[in-house]
């Protein structure tokens, strides 16, 4: 396997901690630099109101595969939290495309520690892309839940 980034992202964020949890509930704003040799694959994205960022958690830990969330005490698997700590830490943030200039995009809502390696860009659509009543189990509050009959336990 080949991973190479595709540019590069710049940032107020300058270490994990400044970084928010969640991108969308930050609503600052970040550049994401394409570099010139995929600045063709920019063709039309200023159509798109939100794109799909994928990047590197360049910060991040490689060797964690249990973690605390901000939610409780319990441990889960990273594959069952949103943790950017993981074997590939791959991060995916839906954010809102404000300006293209060039080869850079100025967009809001994302998490991304400055000098993050941008992986890929999508645009995001809300008819493809949002599942509506996804949820995730152990973050859901008591009483709340699917009203399918049979138990996922």
């Amino acid at each position: 396997m080949n991973l190479m980034p595709v540019g590069m992202i710049h940032s107020p964020y300058r270490t994990l901690k400044d970084a928010p949890r969640q991108g969308r509930l930050a609503g600052g704003t970040a550049e994401l630099e394409v570099f010139p040799e995929f600045a063709e694959g920019l063709k039309d994205v200023e159509k798109a109101s939100h794109l799909i960022v994928l990047y590197w958690c360049h910060l991040s830990s490689r060797d964690t595969l249990q973690t605390k969330t901000p939610f409780g005490p319990e441990l889960r698997g990273v594959f069952a939290c949103r943790s950017p700590a993981r074997p590939n830490p791959i991060a995916f943030c839906v954010a809102e495309l404000l300006e293209v200039k060039g080869n850079r995009l100025l967009v809001c809502g994302l998490d991304a520690v400055d000098g993050s390696p941008l992986l890929d860009i999508k645009p995001y659509s809300s008819e493809v892309d949002a599942v509506p009543g996804a949820r995730i189990g152990w973050f859901e509050k008591p009483g709340k839940g699917s009203s399918c009959a049979i138990s996922k336990e």
